[in-house]
Formats: structure tokens, C-alpha cells, sequence
């Protein structure tokens, strides 16, 4: 029996990701002993996929803090932990779909004699793979990942889209109790708003938000999620609208939102993690666009649509804007105004089942 490592460990969005990978490999090679490195909080979102048969978590952000403080004994430290968690398994090889140098140190940490990894970032990280995967050029995340799998014999017309994320009996009937005690009819259309992301030149403004959300109709509940942080963000929209809304925000972990999610009918989002949850639990989503792009981190399955910004620089893939440093918000995404998404979502609700 073969035994497969996958290290990715974070970001949220990027993980799921890397569930297409996972998949297609149990598609591939059905017998193998499939195991994923992961770090929290992402780790729940992993937590009963059918194609990881070992779940290994170790938490990356202490070694993050001792080597942006040049702790090394600290690093040092933190890597033992790793090798330990990795040592029981006895991988006969370890993808590395992550890229960086610290996911390098642990796919050697591995022991695993074969290591594969990606043409995906640099730092050093081929240096610690004993194989790179080819180079076709795509511009999508998935499908660059996904050619991890070409020296295992993975043939690329085989390839089956789609993010997996199982959600359980459990879940559904979190869910029902939880927008009941809110006084949301479970039945109705519901319309989740995601307003904040983890990239600051990725968010859209939250009164463009409460814009696009007026003439809504009364007989769709709209409900913003978010974590504690958002709160501010999201009260900023609620009263840029013209009808009642409610916020959840910071009442919910990862597979308590990926449930509710499941039981909605839209999710109005940008670039950002629920929004690759609304994907893998089959939610259709509408998500806004400006320093990246869907054709590189978009939902490859049906039922996803995107408003991309019209500004000449879009998809640049830039943290902060270089062109305008003192804005809140970033050029290319003021340029999406609240028509052109209220437009969408015209669209898109009647279209939609309840």
C-alpha cells in the first residue's frame, strides 16, 4: 500500500483548494493511504473528507512567530514536533502543494524517499523535493496544485472539479435550530453577505454592500457573517440599507458557518474563504473582484457568478495597492459600484430555488 502525504497547511480558502487534489488522488490511486499536514484553524474544514484517511495537525503559526522574531532554537523546537507527528507514518511519498520554504523543511521532514512538489512559489523550496511536477502554464490555483499528481500517473483530462466538503446530520440540524432561535424561516430564500476578507485591497467597501442590498425583498432574509472583527464593518452596511437585516457575526465556527451556508440559497461574498465553503457545501455564490481574479482562484464547478472590476490593473495580485497607498479601499474595487452588483443579484434571485 502506498502512503501519500499532502502538506498544505493553510490559508482556509487555499485548503479547500487542495481538496480537488485529495480527491482526484483517491480517484487515482483508490488503495493508497492518504494523510494531510495541516495547521488550524483549517483543520476543521478537513475534519470527516472521505479521501484523508489520516488527519495530521500541527499548528504553523509558533514557528511563524519564532522566525519572524529569529528565534531559531524556538523554530528548531516547533520542527521536532512536526517530525514527530510524521515519523509513525512511513510516507513513501509526500506532495508539497504549498511551495514555501517552510512546507519544503517539513515534506523532508517527512522521510518520505519521494517528494513532488510544484511551480508555485519560491523560496528555496525545490531544494527540498526530490522531484518538481511540470509546468503547463495554467492560471488557476486547483489546477496548478493538481499537477502534483502528473508523476504519479495522473492523466489531466480525468480531472474531476469540485471542493469537498462533507456536511454532516449534525450540521443540517445545527442549522435548522439556529436560524429558528434567530427567527429565520429555515425555508425561505435565504441571502448570506460575507463583507470582509483577509487582504485589505480585497474588500469592498461596506456601504457599496448595504447599496447593492437595497430593494431586496422583504421575503428574503439577508444575514451577514463574519468574525467579532467584522462587527463594525458590517453595522456600516445594515445602515446603508433600506430594510432589516441580521448579523451572526462571530456566532459561528467554520462547520457551523459551512452549515448554515449549506441551507442558504446565495452568498454575496468577495475573495475569501466562505466563499470557497458556499462552494464545496453546493451554495451558489455571487463574489466581487478586483486584485485577484476568478479565472485564478474562482469556483470551477456551476452555479458561481463573479462581478470583476472594470479598472485597467485588476488581478494584480497585490496585498496593498502600489497606485494608491492612502485610500481604506483599493481603486479596483470602489471602481464595482453597488449598481453593477445590485444589478447581478437581480439576476440571480428569481433564478434561484427557495
Amino acid at each position: 500500500m502506498l502512503r501519500i502525504l499532502i502538506v498544505r497547511l493553510s490559508s482556509i480558502g487555499d485548503v479547500l483548494h487542495a481538496t480537488t487534489v485529495a480527491h482526484n488522488l483517491r480517484l487515482l490511486l483508490p488503495d493508497a493511504e492518504i494523510s494531510w499536514l495541516v495547521s488550524p484553524p483549517s483543520d476543521a474544514l478537513l475534519r470527516g473528507n472521505p479521501d484523508i484517511d489520516h488527519l495530521l495537525v500541527w499548528d504553523r503559526r509558533p514557528i511563524d512567530r519564532a522566525f519572524a522574531h529569529l528565534h531559531l532554537r524556538r523554530a528548531h523546537a516547533e520542527l521536532q514536533k512536526a517530525r514527530a507527528l510524521l515519523a509513525p507514518h512511513a510516507f513513501d511519498v509526500a506532495l508539497d502543494i504549498q511551495g514555501l520554504f517552510l512546507t519544503g523543511l517539513l515534506t523532508k521532514a517527512s522521510g518520505a524517499k519521494r517528494r513532488i512538489g510544484i511551480h508555485e512559489r519560491h523560496e528555496g523550496n525545490p531544494l527540498f523535493m526530490t522531484e518538481m511536477a511540470p509546468e503547463h502554464g495554467d492560471r488557476h490555483k486547483i489546477l496548478r496544485y493538481l499537477t502534483a499528481l502528473e508523476p504519479l500517473g495522473f492523466d489531466r483530462k480525468d480531472f474531476q472539479p469540485g471542493i469537498v466538503l462533507p456536511v454532516t446530520d449534525a450540521q443540517k440540524a445545527f442549522a435548522q435550530a439556529f436560524w429558528t432561535r434567530h427567527g429565520v424561516d429555515p425555508a425561505a430564500p435565504i441571502l448570506m453577505v460575507n463583507t470582509r476578507t483577509t487582504w485589505p485591497d480585497k474588500n469592498w467597501p461596506p456601504a457599496y454592500f448595504g447599496a447593492a442590498l437595497r430593494g431586496i425583498p422583504a421575503s428574503i432574509p439577508i444575514v451577514f457573517s463574519g468574525a467579532p472583527g467584522d462587527r463594525p464593518f458590517i453595522e456600516e452596511a445594515m445602515r446603508a440599507m433600506d430594510r432589516p437585516a441580521l448579523s451572526i457575526a462571530g456566532e459561528t465556527s467554520l462547520t457551523e458557518l459551512a452549515a448554515l451556508l449549506a441551507s442558504a440559497t446565495l452568498l454575496l461574498t468577495g475573495d475569501t474563504g466562505p466563499l470557497y465553503i458556499a462552494e464545496g457545501v453546493h451554495t451558489p455564490t455571487l463574489s466581487i473582484w478586483g486584485p485577484t481574479h476568478p479565472l485564478i482562484y474562482g469556483p470551477l464547478t456551476e452555479g458561481h457568478s463573479f462581478v470583476l472590476s472594470p479598472y485597467a490593473c485588476t488581478a494584480c495580485c497585490k496585498t496593498h495597492c502600489q497606485r494608491d497607498k492612502q485610500s481604506a479601499y483599493s481603486p479596483c474595487m470602489r471602481a464595482v459600484t453597488p449598481e453593477m452588483v445590485r444589478e447581478k443579484l437581480a439576476e440571480l434571485l428569481p433564478l434561484l430555488p427557495a
